[in-house]
């Protein structure tokens, strides 16, 4: 059976996806009601990081003990892949060891390159375009919260970034409506919007984006490596802050998400973060532990 490998949401059938959603909300009750099995006992995950993290590294490393595995913390700092070794050889090498492996890195290629030379599965934990696990998590607390996102309409507001490129997708796969809205030349990646095509609309206005929507999304405004950028971002993102005033104007009963971590007062209001009627965001952080562990459940089994 053929190597399944999680570097877009695209890798992964409509079905498929919501097959790994629903793994998720089980077993999210499973830890919670202490009934989880030791399914992964003598497995093993490499985890490849290139930049640093908070949520993807607890949520993994937490997601194989958990389940009875292993994790291993691979840094440049630490390995060979610091030392010019090629990506290609390292993944040829690493892979005869682990039984999955995941990277955070920088160029999508370099992710792709590590899978193409991989003898176990990869997932992309995020690369300068896709940040697909983070979507996952998003999805599951949304069908927590409002059921299924199929229909819905969501509205992303801010930098047209790895996260936003990943809502396309998530557009594309579940089938709801993509409302952006981005700073001139902040834009996503404009391939994924003609395909997506009449799922997603583009425009520069925040009310217009956020009006209607079901759920409400953002970033902040500077990611990591562009900190340089940081107070040029700030003028040109003025007035795309997700705030209660912005909220007014989308659907009843509308959410907010954040990927986090949140530049309070910038990208979001602190008002708005800490209102637990409206943000979701520290149940969607949960749930980067439990979707993780369902998709590595998926790949798992889908790749023997």
């Amino acid at each position: 059976m053929a190597i399944r490998h999680f570097l877009s949401l695209r890798d992964l059938s409509p079905a498929e996806l919501e097959q790994v959603i629903n793994l998720a909300i089980e077993m999210k009750a499973a830890k919670r009601e202490d009934r989880q099995e030791p399914i992964f006992a003598g497995k093993v995950l490499g985890m490849i990081f290139e930049k640093s993290s908070t949520r993807t590294r607890v949520s993994f490393e937490a997601g194989m003990a958990q389940l009875g595995g292993d994790a291993l913390f691979l840094s440049p700092n630490d390995t060979q892949l610091g030392r010019g070794e090629p990506i290609e050889d390292s993944a040829r090498v690493i892979s005869r060891m682990v039984d999955m492996v995941m990277i955070r890195t920088h160029g999508h290629d370099i992710a792709e390159r590590f899978a193409a030379y991989s003898d176990v599965p990869v997932i992309n934990a995020l690369t300068d375009k896709y940040h697909p696990c983070q979507l996952l998590a998003d999805i599951q607390t949304f069908t927590e919260h409002r059921g299924a996102i199929k229909g819905k309409t969501v509205a992303w507001i801010g930098d047209g970034n790895n996260m936003c490129n990943s809502w396309i997708n998530a557009a594309m796969q579940f089938d709801f409506k993509l409302q952006i809205a981005c700073p001139v030349g902040y834009e996503p990646c404009s391939d994924l919007i003609t395909e997506a095509g009449d799922l997603v609309a583009l425009s520069h206005d925040p009310i217009k984006a956020a009006t209607g929507a079901h759920l409400v999304t953002t970033d902040v405004f500077a990611s990591m490596g562009q900190e340089q950028e940081q107070e040029e971002r700030l003028q040109k993102f003025a007035g795309f802050q997700v705030n209660h005033q912005l909220m007014s104007h989308a659907a009843d009963r509308a959410l907010f998400m954040h990927c986090l971590p949140a530049h309070r007062e910038e990208e979001v209001s602190t008002e708005l973060l800490e209102d637990a009627e409206i943000s979701v965001v520290w149940d969607e952080a949960e749930n980067r532990l439990h979707a993780q562990k369902a998709l590595m459940v998926f790949l798992m089994q889908a790749s023997n």
